[in-house]
This record gives C-alpha cells, structure tokens and sequence, in this order.
C-alpha cells in the first residue's frame, strides 16, 4: 500500500479514476461491496484477531483493580490504545507518534469511551474505592485500507469476548475470585459501535 505522503503519478490516477468510473475495485469488488470479514478467537478471552480484506488487527483486552477518580467515585475506567506497527506498512515508524496515530487513537477514544459503549458504573466495586480499569490493546498487523473499520471491529469484538473475574463484597473484605472458584463475568455492552468507511468521488 503506497503510503499517504507519496503522491499519485499520472498513469496512477488515471488507472483509478477509470476504476471508479466502471465501478470495479482492484480486488474486484463491485462500488458498494465491503471487505470480507474474518473474525478469529484466541484461547483467552477477549484475545481476538480481525481481518478485514487485507488489513489485519489484533485485539487484547485486560482489566485490573484501581481507584477511582475522585471526580467519578462509582464509575470504573475504559482506556484504549492502537499501535501502528512498522510490520503493518513501512509508512509507520515504530515507537514514533505520527498524526494519523495520534487522531486514530482519538477517533476509538470518542467511538467506545465517550459514547459510553460500555456500562462503566458496572466496573465499580467499592464506590470511591476499588473499581475495574479497563484496556484493550489494538495490533495493526497488516496495513490494507480501513484501519478504522478493522480496528472497531476488533474492539468490539474483544470486548463481548472478554470476561472479568467475579468479585464478592461483604463488608468492608473484597474478594476477587479466580475461574476456578467462581466463572468470570461478561462486561455491560449497552452498544455495539461499528466504524463503517465510505467517500465521495465528484465526477467520479
């Protein structure tokens, strides 16, 4: 994939507005085909690999205890963070922020954490106390066009897929169980948010 810095040569953009005029893609979808889906699951949960065409994102979700922010004494904390890999495309630089990266892990933090996609007042375990902090991890291994797409897919779909321990309160003792003792809880999901990428060719 030619990275978004290096311009289109002539031959190069004449090739693809013809594409568009004949409403083929170079993969030979027709205009309003999407990528194929292929979602696959690892052994633990919320461990998940998505695959959308030729791009490629993995997602991990974690949780562990942690205080809540004074201003929210009873809501638990959702984080997530996009990692653009140098393996995925060579436009991406490892280690090294760029503006894309930047503005991608913004665009996730409006899509799941503002929009409150998750229940975060179920995170809460001991009001001004003790609640669930929770991360998911996105991997972009494979750079093949909607990043975006792929990686709320992966987000989502790691996040159904996860499941926290179960914790027993009495008194002031919090106990949080293993599997073994007590089968691990799913997460609050009120929306599934799917980020779905579209544009608009004039005289195309």
């Amino acid at each position: 994939m030619k990275p978004s810095n290096v311009p289109l040569s002539s031959s190069e953009k004449v090739f693809l507005l013809q594409g568009i005029k004949s409403r083929k893609r170079l993969d030979g979808r027709e205009t309003y085909d999407y990528r194929k889906l292929r979602i696959s699951f690892g052994v633990d949960r919320g461990h998940c690999e998505v695959q959308l065409g030729r791009t490629r994102v993995l997602g991990q979700v974690s949780c562990e205890v942690v205080e809540p922010r004074a201003s929210r004494p009873t809501e638990g904390q959702m984080f997530i963070n996009v990692e653009l890999s140098p393996m995925a495309s060579a436009a991406f630089e490892g280690g090294r922020s760029t503006e894309f990266s930047v503005e991608l892990n913004r665009f996730m933090e409006r899509f799941y954490v503002e929009s409150q996609a998750i229940d975060v007042e179920s995170l809460c375990i001991v009001a001004g106390e003790k609640v669930w902090q929770v991360k998911v991890d996105l991997h972009v291994l494979d750079n093949g066009g909607n990043i975006a797409d792929c990686a709320s897919i992966a987000a989502i779909t790691a996040l159904a897929h996860f499941r926290k321990p179960d914790v027993s309160v009495i008194g002031e003792e919090v106990t949080i169980h293993s599997p073994e003792d007590r089968e691990p809880v799913p997460l609050s999901i009120l929306h599934m948010p799917v980020c779905i990428t579209f544009g608009f060719y004039d005289k195309g």
